[in-house]
């Protein structure tokens, strides 16, 4: 965020809420690529997920589809999850899987 927000209580000095929702996901996405880049699927699997979505970051097909790639080399059920909104993971997808095989 540029400006901090000041103690006095001011409507003026009040930073909006939605600038900070804002710079907390863009420092989600930089701290969850910093994670991917060290080669762990599941922040993989994030990072495609936000790049798909564009949520905090632009959205960018091509790089989801890579990002997706790098972690299917550690789990096959990426891709199943590929579609879903940030912050669903590939281990729901393999719970589902779980389940209906027992039915």
């Amino acid at each position: 965020m540029e400006k901090p927000v000041l103690a006095t209580g001011r409507l003026e000095d009040r930073v909006p809420l939605s600038d900070v929702v804002a710079d907390c996901v863009r420092r989600w996405f930089r701290d969850t690529l910093e994670e991917a880049k060290t080669g762990d699927a599941m922040m993989q699997v994030l990072v495609g997920q936000m790049y798909q979505s564009g949520y905090g970051v632009p959205r960018n097909e091509q790089k989801a589809n890579a990002w997706f790639t790098k972690a299917s080399r550690h789990r096959s059920s990426v891709w199943k999850v590929s579609e879903k909104h940030p912050g669903y993971n590939a281990s729901d997808s393999d719970s589902d899987e779980t389940s209906m095989e027992k039915s």
